[in-house]
Protein backbone atom coordinates (compact mmCIF):
# COMPACT_ATOMS: atom_id res chain seq x y z
CA UNK A 1 0.00 0.00 0.00
CA UNK A 2 1.51 3.32 -1.13
CA UNK A 3 -0.11 6.22 0.70
CA UNK A 4 0.87 9.59 2.17
CA UNK A 5 0.36 8.20 5.67
CA UNK A 6 2.77 7.96 8.59
CA UNK A 7 0.50 5.78 10.70
CA UNK A 8 -3.10 4.70 9.99
CA UNK A 9 -3.89 5.22 13.67
CA UNK A 10 -3.12 8.96 13.46
CA UNK A 11 -4.38 9.59 9.93
CA UNK A 12 -7.68 11.21 10.91
CA UNK A 13 -6.21 13.37 13.68
CA UNK A 14 -3.45 14.74 11.44
CA UNK A 15 -5.77 15.23 8.48
CA UNK A 16 -8.28 17.19 10.58
CA UNK A 17 -5.51 19.42 11.88
CA UNK A 18 -4.40 20.15 8.33
CA UNK A 19 -7.97 20.77 7.16
CA UNK A 20 -8.63 23.23 9.98
CA UNK A 21 -5.43 25.15 9.30
CA UNK A 22 -6.04 25.27 5.55
CA UNK A 23 -9.55 26.68 6.07
CA UNK A 24 -9.03 28.65 9.28
CA UNK A 25 -11.10 31.54 7.92
CA UNK A 26 -14.18 29.28 7.79
CA UNK A 27 -13.92 26.51 10.41
CA UNK A 28 -12.65 25.63 13.86
CA UNK A 29 -11.53 22.17 15.00
CA UNK A 30 -12.58 20.95 18.43
CA UNK A 31 -10.97 17.85 19.93
CA UNK A 32 -11.87 15.37 22.66
CA UNK A 33 -14.36 14.78 21.13
CA UNK A 34 -13.62 15.69 17.52
CA UNK A 35 -15.92 17.95 15.55
CA UNK A 36 -15.53 20.75 13.04
CA UNK A 37 -17.73 23.80 13.42
CA UNK A 38 -18.39 27.03 11.62
CA UNK A 39 -16.19 29.89 12.78
CA UNK A 40 -18.78 32.63 12.31
CA UNK A 41 -22.04 31.49 13.91
CA UNK A 42 -25.32 33.36 14.05
CA UNK A 43 -27.72 33.37 16.99
CA UNK A 44 -31.37 32.73 16.35
CA UNK A 45 -30.98 30.39 13.35
CA UNK A 46 -31.53 26.66 13.16
CA UNK A 47 -28.19 24.85 13.52
CA UNK A 48 -27.45 22.08 10.99
CA UNK A 49 -25.23 19.18 11.99
CA UNK A 50 -24.15 16.17 9.97
CA UNK A 51 -21.37 13.63 10.09
CA UNK A 52 -20.26 10.13 9.33
CA UNK A 53 -17.19 8.03 8.85
CA UNK A 54 -14.15 9.68 7.34
CA UNK A 55 -12.97 8.67 3.89
CA UNK A 56 -15.80 10.51 2.11
CA UNK A 57 -14.13 13.92 1.97
CA UNK A 58 -15.11 16.64 1.38
CA UNK A 59 -18.33 15.25 2.92
CA UNK A 60 -19.06 16.43 5.63
CA UNK A 61 -16.48 18.83 7.07
CA UNK A 62 -15.94 20.41 3.66
CA UNK A 63 -19.52 21.69 3.78
CA UNK A 64 -19.28 23.49 7.11
CA UNK A 65 -19.67 27.24 6.67
CA UNK A 66 -22.02 29.99 5.58
CA UNK A 67 -25.11 28.63 3.85
CA UNK A 68 -24.59 24.97 4.74
CA UNK A 69 -23.62 23.11 7.91
CA UNK A 70 -22.86 24.57 11.31
CA UNK A 71 -20.90 21.50 12.40
CA UNK A 72 -19.69 18.13 11.17
CA UNK A 73 -18.70 15.09 13.23
CA UNK A 74 -16.02 12.89 11.62
CA UNK A 75 -15.72 9.28 12.69
CA UNK A 76 -12.77 7.05 11.94
CA UNK A 77 -12.49 5.71 8.38
CA UNK A 78 -15.91 4.32 7.36
CA UNK A 79 -16.95 4.29 11.04
CA UNK A 80 -19.81 6.27 12.52
CA UNK A 81 -18.99 9.18 14.83
CA UNK A 82 -19.98 8.67 18.44
CA UNK A 83 -22.97 10.21 20.24
CA UNK A 84 -20.69 12.32 22.45
CA UNK A 85 -19.21 13.95 19.32
CA UNK A 86 -22.68 14.79 18.04
CA UNK A 87 -23.87 16.05 21.40
CA UNK A 88 -20.81 18.25 21.90
CA UNK A 89 -21.17 19.67 18.40
CA UNK A 90 -24.87 20.38 18.90
CA UNK A 91 -24.28 22.14 22.20
CA UNK A 92 -21.50 24.23 20.67
CA UNK A 93 -23.48 25.54 17.69
CA UNK A 94 -27.07 25.67 19.00
CA UNK A 95 -28.13 29.25 18.37
CA UNK A 96 -31.41 29.01 20.23
CA UNK A 97 -33.66 28.01 17.33
CA UNK A 98 -33.13 24.27 17.56
CA UNK A 99 -30.82 21.71 15.93
CA UNK A 100 -31.43 19.72 12.77
CA UNK A 101 -29.40 16.55 12.29
CA UNK A 102 -28.87 15.44 8.67
CA UNK A 103 -28.20 11.71 8.80
CA UNK A 104 -27.17 9.26 6.08
CA UNK A 105 -29.08 5.99 6.38
CA UNK A 106 -26.42 3.67 7.76
CA UNK A 107 -27.16 1.69 10.91
CA UNK A 108 -24.34 3.15 13.01
CA UNK A 109 -25.03 6.73 11.97
CA UNK A 110 -28.75 6.41 12.63
CA UNK A 111 -28.30 4.79 16.04
CA UNK A 112 -25.68 7.25 17.27
CA UNK A 113 -27.49 10.35 16.02
CA UNK A 114 -30.68 9.10 17.71
CA UNK A 115 -28.78 8.71 20.98
CA UNK A 116 -27.36 12.23 20.68
CA UNK A 117 -30.80 13.65 19.92
CA UNK A 118 -32.22 11.97 23.02
CA UNK A 119 -29.46 13.44 25.21
CA UNK A 120 -29.66 16.94 23.74
CA UNK A 121 -31.60 19.43 25.83
CA UNK A 122 -33.70 21.58 23.55
CA UNK A 123 -35.69 21.24 20.34
CA UNK A 124 -34.18 19.09 17.62
CA UNK A 125 -35.19 17.03 14.60
CA UNK A 126 -33.58 14.78 12.00
CA UNK A 127 -33.65 14.33 8.24
CA UNK A 128 -32.78 10.82 7.05
CA UNK A 129 -31.11 10.71 3.63
CA UNK A 130 -31.77 7.48 1.68
CA UNK A 131 -31.22 8.38 -1.97
CA UNK A 132 -29.43 5.19 -3.15
CA UNK A 133 -31.83 3.47 -5.56
CA UNK A 134 -29.50 0.51 -6.10
CA UNK A 135 -31.26 -1.04 -3.10
CA UNK A 136 -34.99 -1.87 -3.16
CA UNK A 137 -37.44 0.27 -1.22
CA UNK A 138 -38.25 -2.68 1.06
CA UNK A 139 -34.60 -3.43 1.93
CA UNK A 140 -34.39 -4.55 5.60
CA UNK A 141 -32.26 -1.56 6.68
CA UNK A 142 -33.59 0.82 4.05
CA UNK A 143 -31.74 2.54 1.25
CA UNK A 144 -28.34 4.09 1.91
CA UNK A 145 -27.61 7.80 2.03
CA UNK A 146 -25.02 8.70 -0.60
CA UNK A 147 -24.20 11.73 -2.79
CA UNK A 148 -27.69 13.19 -2.50
CA UNK A 149 -26.65 14.20 1.01
CA UNK A 150 -24.75 17.17 -0.44
CA UNK A 151 -27.90 18.41 -2.19
CA UNK A 152 -29.89 18.18 1.05
CA UNK A 153 -27.21 19.97 3.07
CA UNK A 154 -26.96 22.83 0.55
CA UNK A 155 -30.68 23.48 0.12
CA UNK A 156 -31.60 23.13 3.79
CA UNK A 157 -28.49 25.08 4.81
CA UNK A 158 -29.63 28.01 2.69
CA UNK A 159 -33.09 27.80 4.25
CA UNK A 160 -31.65 27.92 7.77
CA UNK A 161 -29.49 30.88 6.76
CA UNK A 162 -32.63 32.68 5.60
CA UNK A 163 -34.43 32.15 8.90
CA UNK A 164 -36.62 29.09 8.30
CA UNK A 165 -37.68 27.58 11.63
CA UNK A 166 -36.89 24.01 12.71
CA UNK A 167 -40.13 22.49 11.47
CA UNK A 168 -39.79 24.19 8.09
CA UNK A 169 -36.16 23.06 7.71
CA UNK A 170 -37.08 19.47 8.49
CA UNK A 171 -40.05 19.50 6.14
CA UNK A 172 -37.90 20.94 3.37
CA UNK A 173 -35.16 18.38 3.99
CA UNK A 174 -37.62 15.51 3.81
CA UNK A 175 -39.00 16.95 0.56
CA UNK A 176 -35.54 17.19 -1.01
CA UNK A 177 -34.79 13.59 0.00
CA UNK A 178 -38.03 12.46 -1.62
CA UNK A 179 -37.12 14.28 -4.83
CA UNK A 180 -33.59 12.86 -5.06
CA UNK A 181 -32.23 9.56 -6.38
CA UNK A 182 -28.65 8.35 -6.83
CA UNK A 183 -26.80 5.31 -8.15
CA UNK A 184 -23.10 4.55 -8.61
CA UNK A 185 -20.68 2.32 -10.49
CA UNK A 186 -17.15 1.41 -9.36
CA UNK A 187 -14.26 0.46 -11.63
CA UNK A 188 -12.03 -0.47 -8.71
CA UNK A 189 -12.22 -1.08 -4.99
CA UNK A 190 -10.78 1.23 -2.36
CA UNK A 191 -8.07 0.57 0.20
CA UNK A 192 -8.85 1.21 3.87
CA UNK A 193 -5.51 2.28 5.44
CA UNK A 194 -5.87 0.08 8.52
CA UNK A 195 -6.59 -2.93 6.29
CA UNK A 196 -3.86 -2.23 3.76
CA UNK A 197 -5.52 -3.98 0.81
CA UNK A 198 -8.59 -3.49 -1.40
CA UNK A 199 -11.90 -4.21 0.32
CA UNK A 200 -12.99 -6.43 -2.56
CA UNK A 201 -11.42 -7.99 -5.64
CA UNK A 202 -12.50 -6.94 -9.10
CA UNK A 203 -11.03 -8.04 -12.43
CA UNK A 204 -9.77 -5.62 -15.07
CA UNK A 205 -12.78 -6.41 -17.26
CA UNK A 206 -15.38 -6.06 -14.48
CA UNK A 207 -17.37 -3.27 -12.83
CA UNK A 208 -19.40 -3.11 -9.61
CA UNK A 209 -22.89 -1.77 -10.26
CA UNK A 210 -24.82 -0.07 -7.46
CA UNK A 211 -22.01 0.45 -4.95
CA UNK A 212 -22.30 2.37 -1.71
CA UNK A 213 -19.60 4.67 -0.33
CA UNK A 214 -17.98 2.40 2.25
CA UNK A 215 -16.01 0.14 -0.04
CA UNK A 216 -18.75 -2.46 -0.14
CA UNK A 217 -19.65 -4.43 -3.23
CA UNK A 218 -22.56 -3.32 -5.39
CA UNK A 219 -25.83 -5.02 -6.23
CA UNK A 220 -24.10 -6.98 -9.00
CA UNK A 221 -20.79 -7.44 -10.79
CA UNK A 222 -20.91 -6.81 -14.51
CA UNK A 223 -18.58 -6.82 -17.47
CA UNK A 224 -16.79 -3.61 -18.39
CA UNK A 225 -18.75 -1.84 -21.13
CA UNK A 226 -18.57 1.61 -22.70
CA UNK A 227 -19.14 4.74 -20.65
CA UNK A 228 -22.35 5.34 -22.61
CA UNK A 229 -23.68 1.93 -21.63
CA UNK A 230 -22.75 2.41 -17.97
CA UNK A 231 -24.47 5.80 -17.84
CA UNK A 232 -27.56 4.44 -19.57
CA UNK A 233 -27.78 1.63 -17.03
CA UNK A 234 -27.64 3.70 -13.84
CA UNK A 235 -29.57 6.64 -15.30
CA UNK A 236 -32.32 4.18 -16.24
CA UNK A 237 -32.75 3.11 -12.62
CA UNK A 238 -32.94 6.73 -11.48
CA UNK A 239 -35.42 7.57 -14.23
CA UNK A 240 -37.62 4.65 -13.24
CA UNK A 241 -37.50 5.65 -9.58
CA UNK A 242 -38.34 9.36 -9.95
CA UNK A 243 -40.45 9.10 -13.11
CA UNK A 244 -40.13 12.80 -13.95
CA UNK A 245 -42.46 14.36 -16.49
CA UNK A 246 -41.33 16.22 -19.58
CA UNK A 247 -40.30 19.76 -18.76
CA UNK A 248 -39.45 18.93 -15.13
CA UNK A 249 -36.67 21.14 -13.78
CA UNK A 250 -33.81 19.07 -12.34
CA UNK A 251 -30.37 19.32 -10.81
CA UNK A 252 -27.88 16.78 -12.20
CA UNK A 253 -24.94 15.85 -9.98
CA UNK A 254 -22.06 13.69 -11.22
CA UNK A 255 -19.98 12.64 -8.22
CA UNK A 256 -16.53 11.05 -8.31
CA UNK A 257 -15.56 8.39 -5.79
CA UNK A 258 -12.02 9.68 -5.26
CA UNK A 259 -9.86 8.34 -8.09
CA UNK A 260 -11.79 9.43 -11.16
CA UNK A 261 -10.39 12.51 -12.95
CA UNK A 262 -12.55 15.45 -13.93
CA UNK A 263 -12.04 14.77 -17.62
CA UNK A 264 -13.98 11.51 -17.15
CA UNK A 265 -16.58 13.03 -14.81
CA UNK A 266 -17.41 15.73 -17.35
CA UNK A 267 -17.69 13.07 -20.04
CA UNK A 268 -20.17 11.23 -17.82
CA UNK A 269 -22.08 14.48 -17.29
CA UNK A 270 -22.40 14.98 -21.05
CA UNK A 271 -23.70 11.44 -21.51
CA UNK A 272 -26.17 11.82 -18.65
CA UNK A 273 -27.25 15.22 -19.98
CA UNK A 274 -27.98 13.65 -23.35
CA UNK A 275 -29.92 10.81 -21.71
CA UNK A 276 -32.26 13.15 -19.83
CA UNK A 277 -32.52 15.72 -22.60
CA UNK A 278 -33.95 13.00 -24.82
CA UNK A 279 -36.62 12.44 -22.16
CA UNK A 280 -37.59 16.09 -22.09
CA UNK A 281 -36.12 17.08 -18.71
CA UNK A 282 -35.04 20.65 -18.08
CA UNK A 283 -31.55 20.39 -16.58
CA UNK A 284 -31.27 23.74 -14.83
CA UNK A 285 -28.35 23.18 -12.47
CA UNK A 286 -25.24 20.98 -12.41
CA UNK A 287 -22.66 19.85 -9.89
CA UNK A 288 -19.66 17.88 -11.17
CA UNK A 289 -16.73 16.74 -9.06
CA UNK A 290 -15.68 14.48 -6.20
CA UNK A 291 -17.88 15.56 -3.30
CA UNK A 292 -18.86 12.24 -1.66
CA UNK A 293 -15.88 9.96 -2.04
CA UNK A 294 -14.88 6.47 -1.03
CA UNK A 295 -11.17 6.97 -0.36
CA UNK A 296 -9.32 6.00 -3.57
CA UNK A 297 -12.14 4.16 -5.35
CA UNK A 298 -12.38 4.70 -9.11
CA UNK A 299 -15.93 5.23 -10.24
CA UNK A 300 -18.76 7.71 -10.03
CA UNK A 301 -22.41 8.16 -9.23
CA UNK A 302 -25.29 10.06 -10.78
CA UNK A 303 -27.75 12.02 -8.65
CA UNK A 304 -30.91 13.62 -9.97
CA UNK A 305 -33.02 16.02 -7.91
CA UNK A 306 -36.44 17.20 -9.07
CA UNK A 307 -36.49 20.95 -8.44
CA UNK A 308 -39.30 23.31 -7.61
CA UNK A 309 -38.91 27.11 -7.51
CA UNK A 310 -38.12 27.15 -3.78
CA UNK A 311 -35.42 24.47 -4.07
CA UNK A 312 -33.87 26.25 -7.06
CA UNK A 313 -33.78 29.56 -5.22
CA UNK A 314 -32.16 27.96 -2.18
CA UNK A 315 -29.64 26.05 -4.30
CA UNK A 316 -28.56 29.35 -5.88
CA UNK A 317 -28.28 31.13 -2.51
CA UNK A 318 -24.76 32.18 -1.41
CA UNK A 319 -22.54 29.54 0.16
CA UNK A 320 -19.02 29.74 1.57
CA UNK A 321 -17.46 26.44 2.60
CA UNK A 322 -14.19 24.67 1.87
CA UNK A 323 -15.76 22.59 -0.90
CA UNK A 324 -18.65 24.71 -2.21
CA UNK A 325 -18.44 28.44 -2.69
CA UNK A 326 -20.49 30.86 -4.73
CA UNK A 327 -22.32 34.16 -4.38
CA UNK A 328 -20.25 35.36 -1.41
Amino acid sequence: MKKFIDNPATLLETSLQGFAKAHADIVELHTEPNFVCRKQRKKGRVALISGGGSGHEPLHAGFVGYGMLDAACPGQIFTSPTPDQMLAAAEAVDGGAGVLFIVKNYAGDVMNFEMAAEMLVGPNASVLVNDDVSLPKDHPIGRRGVAGTVIVEKIVGAAAEQGYDLAACKSLGDRVVGATASMGIALSSCTVPALGRPTFEIAEDEIEIGVGIHGERGRETGKLVTASEMVEQIAGHIQEELNPGAGQAVLLHVNGFGATPLVELHLVYELAWQYWQKRGLNIQRALVGSFTTSLDMAGCSLTLTLLDEEMLRLWDAPVNTAALRWGC
